[in-house]
Order: structure tokens, then sequence, then C-alpha cells
């Protein structure tokens, strides 16, 4: 029997897995993530770190399951995205990578867009999150490490360099800086707008497409693997639709995890205010993209609770919602660490409106989880208002999909069955579709998506609360409104109290 290792790089931890042709992990291990460097709009780490949890991980599954570590095909990896990593001449590492949370660029945007040429798409895109703009900060604030700069990648074309020692990302990744490299109407691009080289774009494969394989000096576990082939994987979101079977037209995707994405696929192209939209391949586009909210709303509550300390966080939430709830509803803005998708502001702040002296944990709890649950329907009514097409099924994965109640809520919200699938580990799964995809040439994506992924649960919208949550989204959506030039004062309270 063979084998392929599928491996996904998250936020907080690296998970790696055995996965055999029926879809099975005969094997698999997580290392607990490192610690990000953070501090105010600081958030960064040591790429090396990831190389060295990819390396412990191998060296596990090679002990766990012996036999089928020796029967490996390929491998697979994929990872967090909105993250840079900086190399130089020869692949060395030239700083920490900036991961996706980091807002340094925020207070240079403005100053990039007004050096864009008129008309160009990508521009209207630019914000502290977008890549190019990173590149700005750096150029701004490390010169001598921009003048050093031979390639930008994300952290899965980072590991996979340490593999192969082939430098190249996927154009699903990359969208946004291929973008930023194409020409407007004038001829100019936004790197050349920008003063930046275009070449740190690295060679742009479609995923299933092979990097290279595997080196013969690297050490431990790693090094038996010499000569395997290692599959391009796109980031984790793509990779986690794979693993969810949502890659298929008139299909919407919801993953839940510290944050939040969704998105619905298409198979035309359709932009919509505040989203992203993305060409993913086999003919199909996403429109829709990452947030900053989501499960970690719910640890901040637990947190603020003093109900984190057990470590048992899913036992805690329904400890909470197990009581009554007060008749009176609670609204939460769940943009604690400001927000991406749709509105694209660092400056954005959280709310709970509404409390009265009756409101207890419980209520609070509810409010958060609806909070989430509100942001993702204003995505999914701009993703279909812009394509056209009322999806029928959201398929839900992520940590927050294994709870009920949860995944409840969101059918009753959006109005629209809620699907979850057998396997918890979509990333990991999605890699290994791609993986034997690619080695089996006779059975495209969709097909092997189709054969792998089965469904466990289904949640249909509960007509009862339909209503309520019309009116709610109401109030959600003008509350919004009303608090986001509050929120801006806020913060600026905040920058001019640090620098006086």
């Amino acid at each position: 029997m063979s084998f392929v290792l599928a491996c996904d790089l998250g936020g907080t931890s690296l998970r790696a897995a055995l996965v055999d042709r029926a879809g099975a992990f005969v094997a698999a291990h997580t290392v607990a993530g490192r610690t990000a460097q953070s501090r105010q709009s600081v958030s960064e780490i040591d790429p090396s770190l990831w190389w060295a949890d990819f390396c412990r991980a191998v060296d596990a599954l090679a002990l766990i399951a012996p036999d089928a570590f020796a029967n490996t095909r390929a491998i697979s990896i994929t990872a967090i995205t909105r993250t840079q990593v900086f190399l130089g001449d020869g692949g060395k590492v030239l700083r920490p990578a900036i991961l996706w949370g980091d807002t340094r660029s925020e207070s240079l945007v403005q100053s990039l867009r007004e050096r864009c040429p008129t008309g160009h798409e990508e521009a209207a895109g630019l914000n502290a999150f977008h890549p190019l703009a990173r590149l700005w900060w750096l150029r701004q604030a490390e010169p001598e490490i921009a003048a050093s700069l031979a390639h930008v990648v994300e952290p899965k074309d980072y590991l996979n360099f340490c593999l192969t020692g082939t430098v190249a990302s996927d154009t699903v990744s990359m969208a946004r800086l291929a973008a930023s490299a194409a020409p407007a109407v004038d001829g100019r691009s936004l790197f050349d707008a920008a003063g930046l080289d275009a070449t740190v774009l690295p060679r742009l494969l479609t995923p299933g497409d092979i990097v290279g394989t595997v080196r013969a000096d690297i050490a431990g576990a790693v090094g038996k693997l010499a000569g395997l082939p290692v599959v391009m994987m796109a980031n984790d979101t793509w990779a986690t639709v794979v693993g969810l079977g949502a890659m298929r037209p008139g299909c919407a995707y919801n993953i839940s995890g510290t944050t939040e994405v969704l998105g619905v696929l298409s198979s035309q192209t359709a932009s919509a205010e505040g989203l992203m939209t993305v060409a993913w391949g086999e003919g199909l586009t996403q429109v829709g993209g990452p947030s900053q909210s989501g499960a970690d709303s719910l640890m901040w509550l637990l947190d603020l609770l003093s109900r984190s300390q057990t470590g048992d966080a899913a036992a805690e939430l329904a400890a909470l919602t197990a009581d009554a709830r007060d008749s009176e509803p609670v609204l939460f803005l769940p943009y604690l660490l400001g927000e991406r998708v749709p509105h694209w502001d660092p400056a954005l702040r959280g709310a709970l409106l509404g409390l009265n002296r009756s409101h207890r944990a419980v209520d609070l709890a509810y409010a958060v989880m609806e909070g989430v649950g509100f942001l993702n329907r204003l995505v999914l009514e701009r993703a279909e208002a812009a394509t056209g097409v009322r999806i029928e099924e959201l398929r839900f994965g992520g940590g927050g999909a294994t709870n009920p109640l949860w995944c409840q809520i969101k059918a009753d919200i959006l109005g629209r069955p809620v699907v979850v699938t057998d396997c918890e580990e979509h990333g990991l799964l999605g890699a290994a579709i791609t993986a034997w995809s690619a080695l089996d040439t006779g059975f495209p994506l969709g097909d092997v998506q189709r054969r792998l992924v089965r469904t466990a649960r289904r949640y249909e919208p509960g007509p009862g609360n339909r209503q309520r949550y019309n009116d709610l989204f109401v109030l959600f959506r003008q509350a919004e409104d009303a608090l986001r030039p509050i929120s801006h004062q806020l913060v600026g309270l905040q920058r001019r109290g640090a620098s006086s």
C-alpha cells in the first residue's frame, strides 16, 4: 500500500499525516506552534522554526508507522497565508517572516496609493494586509533588507525550498502580488509605482504541479525521503476547501479557526465590495476571503470570564451555553483585532451592545457566536449578489465546526444548510487529495475530492429563528456604521498617548 505525506502549517501548530488512497490517516503527529513575536502592530516569526517543526513531525511519523513511512510516494505542504518570508540570494532568510495580523504598513498605505497608476484594478485593494504594502513598508523601514531581497514567498514555499532547493510558489497564493505586477493602461504596474522589482515574485506553478524532489543531504527521517516528488499546494484555505469537498461551482465554504474564511465558488469571474476574487483553478473563481474574527473571539470571552484555565474550551463553552438565555438579545461586533474581509480596516474595534442587568455569561456566549455569524452573512450575501448564484449548502470546517450549536446558529443566520464532513483535518486531507491527483494523472482533482470526502452531519435552517436573525442582522449593520468612527477615534487616542 502507498501513502502520501501531507502537512498543514497553521498559526498555532504544525500537523502532519500519512494518508492512503482512500483518505484514511494511518499516522498523524502535531507539533505545538511557536510563539510569534507580537507587540502592538507587529507580528513576526523566524521561519527556520517552521522547518525545525516539520523535521520533528516527520521524525515522529517515521517512528509511529515505519512501514507506511517507507512506502511514502510524495509530499504535499499547505500553510497559513497572507504571510511573507523574505529570501536573499541562495534562499538565505533575511529577516523574520511578517505574519497575517501585522499592521505596520497601515500608516504608509496612503502614500503607496498616491503613487499608483490611474485605473489599476489592484490599487483599490491596497491595505495594511496586502503583500505589496508589506514590501513598501520594508523598503521604507528596512532599506538594506529590501535591497538584498531576491524572492518573497509564503510559509509553505519556504518549507518546499528547504526540501528541494527550488524557490517557487503558486498562482492562488500569490494572486495579489501577481496582480500588482500586471501593467495598467499606461504600462506601469504597482511594483513600478512603488519602485520595487517585480522579479521578487518567484516562479508560479499551478497547485498539483511538482516543485522538485527531496534533496539527499537532509538529516533525519526527512533525508530518507530523498528523491520523492514535492507537490505544489496552495494556501491552507484552498487546501481546506478541497478537503471539505467544496471545490465545485455553486458551493460555499466557511473555515472557522482562530479566524474565519468564507467564500463562494463560481464558474465565472465576479467581484464584490470588500471581497477577494481569485482564480482557483479547475475553471473556478473564489469570491470571499479571510476575516480577523472567529473562534479567537470565543477564547477572548472565556479569558474574560476566567473560564479558560481548564484548557478545554469546548467543555467550557458547552457549560456556558447550557443555561437559559435572557429574552432580550445582546449584539456583538466581532472586530477585536480590526478586520480584513469585508472591511479591510485595522482600526475597527469590537463592541457588546444592549447589555442589561439580567444578562449573564450565556447571553454573551450566544452574542459572540451570532456576531461572527452575522459577519459571515454579510460576506455571503455580497458574494452571491456578485456571482448571481444562490448557494444550496455551505461546507463548514475548522475547529468551530465541531460545535453543533455554532453549526446550527450559522445555518439559522445564513438561511442555508450547513454541512460538516467526517474528517476534522480538512487542510491535511486537501493536501493529500491534491498529492494523489498529481500522482494519478488519470484522476482529476474534482474526481479524487468526490471519492475521498464524506458527509457526517447536515444542519438545516430552523424557521423559528429566521425572522429574529433577520431583524438582528439589520441592527448589526446599523451598529457597524455607527461605531466605525468611534473605533477610529479610540485608536487615534491610543496612538497619540503612545507617542507622547
